[in-house]
């Protein structure tokens, strides 16, 4: 990773892998700016603490990559802060697929990594509405700084913040680790226990290489490569990306 004390994690009560996408330096040799965009698990169970350290950090904007009724099971607890919420909502479409397999007795560790791995190969289409949303909040520059999350944090969010450190020109393999970061940040949400078997638990809340692998093994099968799919999927043109560079790169 790049940069001194890098990652930037603000530790909070609340919540969970709460990190600045900043820090990062691309192949042309600029850096990410940091302090404008970061990355998180969901907003709802945030203390006064936790509250006072978004306003130190000045955050203006929340995008909420959560489906319409997830979102409406758990608030964002943000009282007191001056800042906007933008739906980008991406509905969860994996749920019911692990309650199946867990009641049907076929929830293996491997049908769950499978799982999890078709479930990737399934965003740049199914969720390009919501990252359309999402980087057009990110060219806007009044809505600086501003914070993107789903509910773990950690799949629709992860694969965001992938999408946005290529459009900066951040290296894959930079990318891949910054990823595999859940692993270390992630918290389970003690507010959202159930009762599904440990080992199914073990792989909602973690990641790996291959799922992320097998979004941008998609996107290269629909669109033949990734300049491609942002530029036609999530139209972030030549111009749409230098604007994008000039806000985010230094």
């Amino acid at each position: 990773m790049d940069g001194p004390g890098f990652p930037y994690v603000v530790p909070l009560q609340g919540g969970s892998n709460f990190r600045d996408l900043g820090g990062h330096r691309t192949a042309d040799g600029a850096t990410v700016r940091r302090g404008h965009v970061f990355r998180s698990a969901h907003l709802g169970g945030l203390t006064d603490a936790d509250r006072a350290a978004l306003g130190k950090l000045g955050v203006r904007t929340i995008v909420d990559l959560r489906g319409v009724d997830e979102a409406a099971e758990t608030p964002h607890l943000i009282d007191g802060l001056d800042c906007r919420v933008v739906g980008a909502h991406i509905e969860p479409a994996v749920g019911e697929r692990i309650r199946n397999a867990v009641a049907d007795g076929t929830a293996s560790p491997f049908m769950m990594m499978d799982l999890f791995t078709d479930h990737y190969r399934d965003y740049p289409r199914r969720c390009a509405p919501g990252f359309r949303t999402l980087f057009s909040t990110l060219s806007d520059g009044t809505h600086r700084p501003l914070v993107f999350h789903c509910t773990a944090g950690k799949d629709r969010t992860g694969f965001a913040c992938a999408l946005i450190l290529h459009t900066l020109g951040v290296a894959d393999d930079v990318i891949s680790e910054d990823y595999l970061l859940t692993n270390r940040f992630y918290r389970r949400d003690p507010n959202h226990s159930s009762d599904l078997p440990e080992h199914v638990k073990q792989v909602l809340g973690s990641v790996q290489a291959s799922f992320l692998g097998a979004a941008f093994e998609a996107i290269s099968a629909d669109y033949g490569d990734l300049e491609t799919y942002l530029r036609d999927g999530l139209g972030l043109g030549t111009a749409e990306r230098a604007h994008l560079e000039a806000r985010y790169l230094t």
